[in-house]
This record gives C-alpha cells, structure tokens and sequence, in this order.
C-alpha cells in the first residue's frame, strides 16, 4: 500500500510557532513517526510539505494511477481552498483529512472545512498522533474495500 502524506502551509514552522496550540514537536520528529508507524504497517510512504497552493494541488494531480490513498493536513487552506477540494475529488484517490488541533474547539472560521466533504473521513484534535490514526484508518478502508 504507497499513501503520500501532504503537509500544508506553515507546518514547517512546528515545534516553533504557537507551542500551546501545536505542540513541541517539529516537522522532522512528526515525519519520523510517521515513517515508523507506516512501516509498521506495511506501508510505503512518501511525505511532502508546501507552503503554496498551487503545490499541493500539482502533487495531487501527479498521484493519479501512483499510489493507493492521500493523508492531507491542508493547513489553512482547509477552511476555503475549492481548488484542494477540487483537486480531491477531481482525482479519486481515497484521501483523509487531518490536523493537530481540534478544529472545532478554535475560532469559528476554523469550524467549517470545504475539504473534508471529498475526503473518506477527518482526523483531528490528536497532536502528531493524528496523523498517525490516519495511516491505521487508511489500512482499515483499504482492507475494507478488498472484502
């Protein structure tokens, strides 16, 4: 199973900015994690992080006929990218949805993601280990779909 795990603007500022919201940890620790849990798992990961939109978009258009499913921490561009939602279900990949933060306990323009509705499913509120709920969620719907 090859998913892509896309970080989304400014996560490359974690560990430094706004600890009490994201925790210590840096982007490097996050991957690592990552990294093993998918190993653990079985499987392949490739990780990328962009600051600009039009990045995220042209890596999920390369996904196509690649890989088997997308764990995407938008960023912002959560509450009103329509060209990420777009490209997510423009291109059929199954793709679940995550942030370190519980969304919903923030200020309200964080309440509504425009993403989430293309995605299989949303995971947030967990620090890191949000994303690595995801990869076991990401196993669980593959082997669910293959039944």
């Amino acid at each position: 199973m090859k998913i892509w795990v896309i970080h989304g603007p400014n996560l490359n500022l974690l560990g430094v900015r706004e600890k009490t919201i994201y925790g210590e940890k840096d982007l490097d620790f996050i991957n690592r994690e990552i990294q093993k849990e998918a190993a653990s798992l079985g499987m392949d990961v490739e990780i990328f992080q962009f600051n600009h939109e039009g990045e995220i978009i042209d890596t999920l258009h390369r996904a196509v006929g690649k890989i088997d499913g997308i764990i995407i921490n938008p960023g912002a561009y959560t509450h009103y990218s329509y060209a990420i939602r777009d490209a997510i279900a423009g291109i059929g990949i199954p793709t679940i949805e995550v942030h370190i933060s519980n969304i919903y306990r923030r200020e309200d323009f964080r309440k509504q993601s425009v993403t989430a509705p293309v995605c299989v499913g949303q995971i947030s509120g967990f620090s890191y280990h949000s994303y690595l709920l995801a990869l076991h969620a990401a196993k669980w719907h593959f082997a669910e779909k293959e039944v």
